[in-house]
């Protein structure tokens, strides 16, 4: 087929609609093909490309408006795998709708599981063991054959498998590029352009994906900071590169908040996205911080913290910080918060009087 495609790609391109054409970018002569072919043909639907990577901004230089729609695909999320029941749906808390109860069926040692496992099709069915298998070699095909493939850049992979297990220890934080840089080789860092050339490869080849910054108007002098937060796209690959399995996430609360923190994110990001908002965390100068602020196109927006330990003193906690933003933000932005919620691993959702939801991971759905 990809002979096909770099020989006669206009016959590839008669065949019946819809088309799906997967792994498109490694025949990218076919993007301008199907611009004009969207052209010369009524109606919508024509063509379907997929990929496991993002192409170089020079294969699809020529715009696609109006003729293609972008839509990012993350790996499954909890409901999507059975785990959570989806008994509260992000789409209605959204709208102001919050479920006043709902129960959880999945244990903690379960949501452990979820997190070696991953969101991966290809590992529905398999035992733990084979799942957690299934993850590792992912991880390893990225590091030693998806970069150059997909990328065409040269590089290290002994480096680049550093460069992965580091943001895996750091799940969740804003570490910046220069301390990735100077944790991977103390004594002869990597050049910056080599590291900023890294993350962007393993961006492109949808393993990385950061959190960026929330900048809203703020009634305090506080400065907001701009660092994005990182996160890995699913948290099995984290999992995978630290060594952790479920039972020693269960005697490790650090390590397992952290890869909790990023299965939440994932999460939040597949049921915001069909909704129009976008995922985003929040951290001022004053220590302040939001896991997760999802905004809307209309400006709407909610602040999420996530915690793992879901103790009253916890959830208190975060239900304080959540307010707290509420109470910083611009007049005009503290009118369009539309919910403020903490996710936890416990067992019941439920509304505090104070406004703030606490809402079970598996009891979320889109």
């Amino acid at each position: 087929m990809l002979a096909l495609a770099e020989t006669d790609p206009d016959y590839l391109l008669s065949r019946p609609p819809p088309l799906l054409i997967d792994e498109w970018q490694h025949a990218p002569e076919l993007w301008n093909r199907i611009r004009h072919a969207c052209d010369d043909r009524p109606g919508t639907g024509h063509f379907i490309l997929t990929g496991s990577a993002r192409p170089t901004d020079s294969i699809t230089r020529h715009t696609g408006t109006g003729r293609i729609t972008r839509l990012l695909m993350r790996p499954m999320t909890l409901w999507e795998t059975g785990i959570s029941t989806g008994e509260v749906s992000l789409r209605q808390v959204l709208g102001g709708s919050v479920r006043p109860a709902a129960e959880s069926r999945a244990t903690l040692l379960e949501v452990a599981s979820a997190v070696c496992r991953g969101g991966w099709p290809g590992s529905l069915g398999l035992a733990q063991n084979g799942a957690v298998a299934f993850v590792q070699d992912y991880v390893q095909e990225a590091i030693r054959t998806d970069v150059d493939d997909a990328v065409g850049i040269r590089h290290s992979p002994d480096a680049l498998e550093s460069l992965l297990r580091l943001i895996s220890h750091d799940l969740a934080s804003p570490i910046t590029a220069a301390k990735l840089g100077r944790a991977m080789n103390p004594a002869s860092p990597p050049a910056a352009q080599t590291l900023t050339s890294y993350l962007d490869a393993l961006r492109r080849i949808f393993v990385l994906e950061d959190l960026p910054a929330w900048s809203p108007e703020l009634r305090s002098k506080a400065t907001v900071r701009k660092a994005p937060k990182r996160h890995l796209v699913d948290p099995s690959l984290a999992a995978a590169l630290i060594g952790a399995s479920p039972n020693s996430l269960m005697k490790n609360f650090s390590v397992f908040g952290q890869l909790f923190e990023s299965l939440a994110v994932r999460d939040l990001r597949v049921y915001a996205q069909p909704a129009g908002f976008n995922a985003y965390h929040y951290r001022d100068s004053e220590g302040l911080e939001a896991d997760v602020v999802l905004q809307g196109l209309d400006g709407a927006w909610a602040s999420f913290e996530i915690k793992l330990n879901s103790g009253p003193r916890q959830v208190e906690e975060a239900a304080t910080a959540l307010k707290r933003l509420r109470d910083k933000a611009h007049e005009r932005r503290a009118k369009q918060l539309v919910l403020m919620a903490v996710i936890t691993a416990a067992k019941t959702a439920y509304m505090r009087p104070d406004g703030v939801a606490v809402i079970p991971i598996t009891t979320l759905g889109p």
